[in-house]
């Protein structure tokens, strides 16, 4: 069953009713108090542009457990390089507007519309969404972000301008900034690949609220 929000009324319902394509509700807004309260419930937005806004939980999730992020012998020749440098919080704005327009394969158009990004900035502003940055020769050439849930790290989206980009921020994230858990959303053959694993809704939610 899909409910519909309202407005001026910050609840949502239980995930354990969410369709199986993990829609669960239409409707709200994207206020920075709306969106903590759905990141804290195991619910995110995702919706076109055009279309009311969706709310989502999964009833499997796809998660990186930092300690099991499977890093090539290649990877590892280019972090050893040091040919990228890495920063975190510094260009929120343009990771976004990054993830926004690069081109992705199979995909048409972009789920990050303007009113999504104004959305996240203004999460970042209250220290509630984060982000990587990967910077060649002072241009940003890769990135990712997401928000922060105790111990959770809810990833949104990345990009990458270069090879390998991206990945340098999905390591820098696992490594070294003390997550236990990197929420996916959903699965792809690039995350499986890094070691991305499925997981319940109820699993997910232990670890969501864990400190």
């Amino acid at each position: 069953m899909v409910f519909r929000l309202l407005e001026d009324v910050l609840i949502f319902p239980d995930t354990a009713l969410a369709e199986p394509d993990g829609l669960l509700a239409i409707g709200g807004d994207l206020s920075v108090e709306r969106l903590h309260l759905a990141y804290q419930s195991g619910i995110f937005p995702w919706f076109s542009e055009g279309e009311p806004i969706l709310w989502y939980a999964p009833h499997e999730r796809c998660v990186i457990y930092p300690d099991r992020l499977k890093i090539s012998k290649s990877m590892r020749k280019v972090l050893q390089s040091y040919m990228f440098k890495i920063t975190v919080n510094e260009a929120f704005e343009n990771v976004i507007k990054h993830c926004s327009i690069t081109p992705r394969i199979g995909q048409d158009g972009t789920w990050i519309t303007t009113e999504m990004q104004q959305a996240y900035i203004k999460l970042h502003e209250k220290g509630l969404a984060h982000s990587v940055e990967v910077w060649q020769d002072d241009k940003l050439v890769g990135g990712l972000y997401g928000v922060k849930i105790n111990n959770v790290f809810c990833g949104e989206s990345m990009f990458s301008l270069v090879s390998n980009a991206s990945k340098v921020a999905l390591v820098h994230l696992s490594k070294n900034m003390g997550f236990d858990l990197i929420d996916c959303q959903l699965p792809n053959e690039h995350l499986m690949s890094l070691g991305a694993e499925m997981i319940s809704r109820e699993e997910y939610l232990k670890k969501l609220t864990s400190l």
